[in-house]
């Protein structure tokens, strides 16, 4: 759990502190770098994590993500320049790859299938924790400290997690098979132990992919247009390397991304079903707050407790899954927390504006309980499916197309928001009013300029584009509804206790 607050906490802790890390650094033009680089670096190495985990166990992978997280943290409270800090934060992201899978791993690896529940959702409360504590932290420490104890803070909370995972963490006995097939080998067969080789081409390959891919959502519409050469340049050559990944990973004797991942029902349904759950979170962690404080007129601290309603609900939700998923399956008890997910989601473009703060937290209290029966269920049902050899490859899948689904939806709803903004402001009762999301929030926080009916208009402006976003929210959950009902088994073919490790 110490080891997953430190990714937690880095994100949301940062987020408050741009202000004054800007105003001493410079580079307002590539701020957001900051969360692309960290996230770009964690997406394309949970899979990288998850294959060496599998190869040379969890510990040494946990060990080596924690000290590069460290280091990184360290790198950063040191930088001189936005280009070096947006450089280790890079880094920190290299580090927090293998912290966010290796941690489900072993979660799963350590506990039985019966209290697995409850020990996920003791680490999502560690993710609930930081969402509200995080904005707070950065914000006292950037106000009355510096913004570079930000990063150092991670120094004393790594050390200590660092120590016990070292000093207790034993991991359960292994074979050196590989994979199912391993036992039938000569290796096996002679009782010789198996030379893994890992697939460094492949690894280097699915990195270079994902760097591309994620540059491209994560810039399109922002740095440049969509319908532009960088895109185009961008989405085409993470076309030709994905093709160039396929290639190389059936060549591989021991691939990053195994082809089973994709040909077993149970997990690719899961990988689709979950990379639609990262698309459908944009609504509520990323537009949910501008709603908040442009529409409802909160402050930020205020915007925050709205949306901290749903990581209240998620987790208890969570830990008592087990007894929905015990007597009905884990596909059906995913099937219904999703579908109650989409009703909640559909619900939200009926709030009435600008409405009461209450009204949009119970929405967000709902959808957390309602997601905590679709996630855990389908995690923990997949890791139940492999053995120990399969099962860090099998849970970095997971994560992998959710947080690509997460990029793909910002990217997505962004486009959606402005779309909804330009429309209504083409023809806006006051001149000069701006016409896309970011500027429209930054001209409600100073009413001064506006007239009061050229707030309001941009208020009612700002409640549409958001109701459509969770509109769009409600398609990516009808979508994940569908890739249970169509392609997941009704029953998931889970692995007896004694052979899974």
């Amino acid at each position: 759990m110490m080891g997953m607050a430190l990714a937690a906490l880095d994100g949301t802790v940062v987020s408050t502190a741009v202000p004054q890390i800007v105003g001493d650094l410079g580079g307002f033009s590539v701020f957001s770098w900051l969360f692309s680089g960290y996230l770009l670096a964690v997406t394309v190495t949970l899979p990288v994590y998850g294959k060496l985990s599998d190869t040379f166990g969890r510990k040494p992978v946990l060990i080596a993500g924690i000290v590069l997280f460290l280091v990184g943290s360290l790198l950063c409270a040191t930088a001189w320049s936005m280009a070096s800090l947006i450089a280790f934060r890079v880094v920190q992201g290299l580090g927090g790859g293998a912290l966010q899978g290796t941690v489900q791993t072993i979660a799963a690896d350590l506990y039985p299938l019966k209290e697995r529940p409850r020990i996920q959702a003791k680490l999502s409360t560690v993710w609930a924790t930081s969402s509200v504590a995080g904005p707070a932290l950065g914000g006292l420490l950037a106000g009355y400290a510096d913004w570079r104890w930000i990063f150092l803070v991670n120094l004393p909370v790594g050390v200590v997690a660092l120590w016990l995972v070292v000093t207790y963490l034993r991991e359960p006995g292994r074979t050196a098979s590989a994979s199912p097939a391993s036992p039938a080998s000569p290796a096996a067969r002679t009782g010789t132990a198996l030379r893994h080789r890992v697939d460094w081409a492949g690894a280097l390959a699915v990195f270079a992919t994902g760097a591309l891919l994620l540059t491209a959502l994560v810039q399109g519409g922002v740095a440049w247009p969509w319908l532009s050469a960088p895109s185009f340049a961008f989405l085409g050559g993470s076309a030709v390397l994905a093709a160039v990944t396929v290639v190389i990973e059936r060549r591989a004797a021991e691939p990053i991304i195994p082809g089973w991942v994709w040909r077993r029902r149970t997990i690719a349904a899961v990988n689709l079903a979950l990379g639609a759950l990262g698309l459908l979170m944009v609504a509520p962690t990323v537009f949910l707050p501008t709603y908040a404080q442009s529409v409802l007129g909160l402050g930020p601290i205020a915007a925050g407790f709205v949306l901290s309603a749903m990581t209240l609900s998620w987790p208890v939700s969570a830990a008592l899954s087990n007894r929905v998923y015990n007597r009905v399956g884990f596909r059906q008890t995913a099937v219904i927390g999703i579908f109650l997910a989409l009703l909640i989601l559909l619900a939200f473009p009926l709030l009435p504006f600008p409405g009461q703060p209450w009204q949009p937290a119970l929405i967000m209290l709902l959808l957390g309980g309602a997601l905590g029966l679709f996630q855990l269920p389908l995690i923990i049902g997949v890791q139940a499916t492999v053995g120990w050899s399969e099962r860090g490859t099998a849970t970095a899948s997971i994560l992998f197309c959710r947080q690509v689904g997460q990029s793909v939806g910002a990217a997505v709803f962004g486009a959606v928001a402005n779309s909804v903004l330009a429309s209504r402001l083409a023809d806006p009762p006051s001149p000069g009013l701006p016409r896309d999301l970011d500027s429209v929030s930054t001209a409600l926080e100073n009413p001064a300029a506006l007239t009061a009916e050229a707030a309001e208009y941009l208020r009612r402006a700002v409640d549409a584009a958001v109701d459509r976003v969770y509109l769009g929210a409600a398609v990516a959950a009808a979508l994940a509804l569908l890739v249970l009902l169509v392609l997941a088994p009704k029953r998931f073919p889970v692995i007896a206790e004694k052979d899974a490790d």
